[in-house]
């Protein structure tokens, strides 16, 4: 068993293609410390899951990230708990209201790329590491659209506290429970939460100092619209709650989709063809494009669903039974946990042809039902976020192109696609992918040409 999990740990996705190749589908995988998963990676068992009456399922537990979103996170919660924190959560992601940000995630591009982030200004001759790049982009959005904190010292604060918690919960903290043990303030277990309570205050204090000014669910942040919104019957949020589902959309609302821009720009940058074809239906929309306009265009569209497609940035959709059930025709009982594995269900050949090719045109060819695309999950339980993290991740791909024109470094322009391994609540590359920027037009369209 051990040695299966490191198998997965190691490259998850060959691991699970070897299995079903080696044990069809569905199989069984097991994780010390956390049980076995009967697995399936068809759309027929996906359909399965995802259609499964509502009471027969739950999140499992224990879970690998409760400790980073806590035992009250729309993640975790289950039965009545996960209906009201849901209703309380999807209209402040609907579609109409996340069209606010849009000019938040293009300026949080803008300041990236002008030095006013994570990095330097991405001058020509410039080497950025998209990943650290790409986490400060996605980052500030999430700050500003849940807790509008604007350009000052808050959103400096919340930064930092944010990069040293996620920092602080590894990968062996995440996979191994045995590790979450306490050694007089020096086991990476104390340093995770030293760093979990320092973010703790940080909400505490926001959310104290928004209920003694009084919430208006008029202004454009999250926790606002969270504050002033009641429960069915007429309850509000606690406190307590309200934090566990801030820190859990500050982790879930910038790690994923920074995860998915880094694969984009690497998947167009090994694609030459495809990055010339995007290229040219963004320069016909026109670099005064309305970025809400921009977030419709039907290429850049499939260039992010091919993306999602290949690199999903949760692989795997668990979930717990309270009775029993039968999937594909394996009979289950209550306790047992079932999942799709994503990367296997978005290269079924049957749905996918010439699965391990980056073909952003099938996406114009063809509509996939949600149980053979599921970058965010299924069912009742889909990413309340998903709608967010699309819109901001064909934003910001499009500001960047329009602005830039990248290489990437020779260790990543050629040979094998790097491995995706845990990061906190996404997979993503082992290390951070570099490019090197070959010319950068300037916000205001001045062109820049300082070598370095």
């Amino acid at each position: 068993m051990m040695l299966h999990a490191l198998a997965a740990g190691v490259d998850f996705e060959r691991y699970f293609r070897w299995r079903r190749e080696r044990d069809g589908d569905p199989f069984v995988v097991r994780f010390p410390g956390f049980g076995g998963a009967v697995f399936t990676g068809t759309s027929a068992g996906a359909g399965e899951i995802f259609r499964a009456p509502v009471e027969l399922l739950t999140p499992p537990l224990p879970n690998p990230i409760e400790p980073l979103v806590g035992a009250a996170s729309l993640i975790l919660a289950r039965d009545e708990r996960h209906r009201r924190g849901r209703a309380l959560l999807t209209p402040a992601f609907h579609r109409s209201r996340i069209a606010h940000y849009a000019n938040v995630v293009r300026d949080s591009t803008h300041d990236e790329l002008n030095g006013f982030g994570a990095g330097p200004a991405w001058l020509s001759g410039t080497r950025v590491d998209a990943r650290i790049a790409a986490r400060a982009i996605t980052l500030r959005v999430i700050l500003e659209v849940l807790f509008g904190t604007g350009s000052g010292s808050r959103r400096v604060e919340y930064t930092a506290a944010v990069v040293r918690f996620l920092n602080a919960f590894s990968g062996p903290l995440m996979l191994l429970p045995a590790l979450r043990h306490s050694a007089f303030g020096y086991a990476p277990w104390d340093r995770f939460l030293v760093a979990r309570d320092r973010l703790d205050e940080l909400i505490d204090a926001e959310i104290a100092a928004r209920r003694t000014a009084g919430a208006d669910a008029r202004d454009n942040d999250v926790l606002s619209m969270l504050l002033a919104t009641r429960y069915a019957d007429g309850s509000a949020i606690d406190d307590a709650d309200l934090r566990d589902q801030l820190r859990t959309l500050l982790v879930a609302g910038h790690e994923t989709t920074a995860t998915s821009l880094v694969w984009a720009l690497y998947r167009l940058h090994r694609h030459p063809e495809t990055l010339a074809r995007l290229r040219t239906e963004l320069a016909d929309a026109g670099p005064d494009t309305d970025p809400l306009e921009l977030s419709r265009l039907p290429y850049l569209d499939a260039v992010c669903q091919e993306t999602l497609r290949l690199h999903p940035p949760v692989p795997i959709v668990l979930r717990r039974l309270t009775g029993p059930f039968a999937l594909r025709g394996v009979a289950m009982d209550a306790g047992d946990t079932m999942g799709v594995a994503v990367p296997l269900l978005h290269s079924d050949p049957r749905v996918w042809p010439d699965a391990a090719r980056f073909r952003p045109e099938r996406f114009l060819d063809r509509r996939y039902g949600p149980a053979e695309f599921a970058p965010y999950g299924g069912g009742h339980r889909r990413c309340v976020g998903s709608t967010l993290a699309d819109f901001e991740l064909r934003i910001v791909l499009a500001t960047l192109l329009m602005r830039t024109e990248l290489a990437l470094t020779r260790h990543y322009s050629r040979g094998r696609i790097p491995l995706s391994v845990p990061h906190n609540i996404a997979t993503g590359p082992r290390a951070g992918i570099t490019f090197n920027v070959v010319s950068h037009q300037g916000h205001s369209g001045d062109s820049y040409h300082n070598a370095m």
